[in-house]
């Protein structure tokens, strides 16, 4: 049976989980009016000002660890700025279902790293059961596609590079929050390197790019909080447990986008291939916890 710090764990990376298939889901608002990077001009900065403004509550800046500092700061050279821009960019060109599956290869990346860097390697169990969560995911949208276009090969990449840097973030962060064990310290850390990032592509370009309506920011905004909690949960459950738990669990995230996707935007759910997509992932979740 799970303790209760197993079960404040399991219900964080789920609710990190909820979180990112929301944000993946309100993206498609935004990028009916707008261009990916525009958008991610909006999400990251909006969330780094956010993250800033509350840090004097959130965060004990008196404890500040200059190894973990760098780490968050160096995670943030790349996550949420380069996840955000390439999940972006997917999500138009691909759409949010083939962007979720392709993003479930997460778990596999971070397992790997963290084997290398803090050496976590998973039992026989969790290898199943991460095996079997990232098999399930992929089952849910193997009769789904792209509607009747056949994406181009090149664009699958975007996913993929997306899921692999968010796979070398996590042990990073878990790394650094052994000697500075603050969640909002690594959130806010990382997200005004990422706003910096992002301040630096936009003036690097020559176009001023389309402005969304007002609309379309909001929902950026919108998506922009949402994304900020997302990685907020996922950071609080690395505090509390080892990345070979959190990342299979977060990772579930496609399953829930299948769901809101079904409500929000009106897409059918394949039937066969769903129901054995559930099922797997629904037992890979349980090989994981009964580890």
């Amino acid at each position: 049976l799970a303790t209760p710090m197993d079960t404040v764990l399991i219900l964080i990376a789920l609710a990190s989980a909820f979180c990112f298939a929301l944000a993946l889901v309100l993206t498609q608002f935004g990028l009916r009016t707008a261009a990916p990077l525009t958008g991610a001009a909006i999400a990251v900065p909006t969330t780094a000002l956010l993250f800033l403004v509350i840090s004097p509550l959130t965060v004990a800046w008196d404890q500040w660890a200059s190894p973990s500092a760098t780490t968050f700061a160096v995670v943030g050279l790349f996550f949420p700025v380069a996840v955000t821009l390439l999940t972006f960019s997917a999500n138009r060109r691909i759409g949010p279902n083939l962007t979720g599956t392709l993003g479930n290869l997460t778990p596999l990346f971070a397992v790997v790293l963290a084997i290398v860097l803090i050496d976590e390697a998973p039992n026989a169990t969790q290898g199943l059961g991460i095996v079997a969560i990232c098999a399930g995911v992929a089952l849910l949208f193997v009769s789904r596609g792209n509607g009747d276009a056949r994406p181009a090969l090149w664009t699958l990449g975007l996913p993929l590079s997306a899921a692999f840097l968010r796979g070398i973030a996590q042990p990073m962060v878990k790394l650094g929050l052994a000697d500075w064990p603050s969640p909002f310290a690594a959130v806010t850390i990382g997200y005004m390197v990422s706003a910096v990032v992002m301040g630096g592509v936009i003036l690097g370009r020559r176009d001023g790019g389309n402005w969304p309506a007002r609309a379309g920011i909001w929902w950026f905004i919108a998506v922009g909080i949402v994304n900020g909690a997302a990685v907020l949960l996922l950071y609080m459950a690395l505090s509390r447990g080892p990345v070979t738990i959190v990342a299979p669990l977060v990772a579930c995230y496609p399953l829930l986008t299948l769901i809101l996707n079904w409500l929000f935007l009106g897409q059918s759910i394949p039937t066969r291939f769903a129901l054995a997509g559930i099922f797997i992932t629904v037992a890979g979740v349980g090989l994981l916890l009964r580890s």
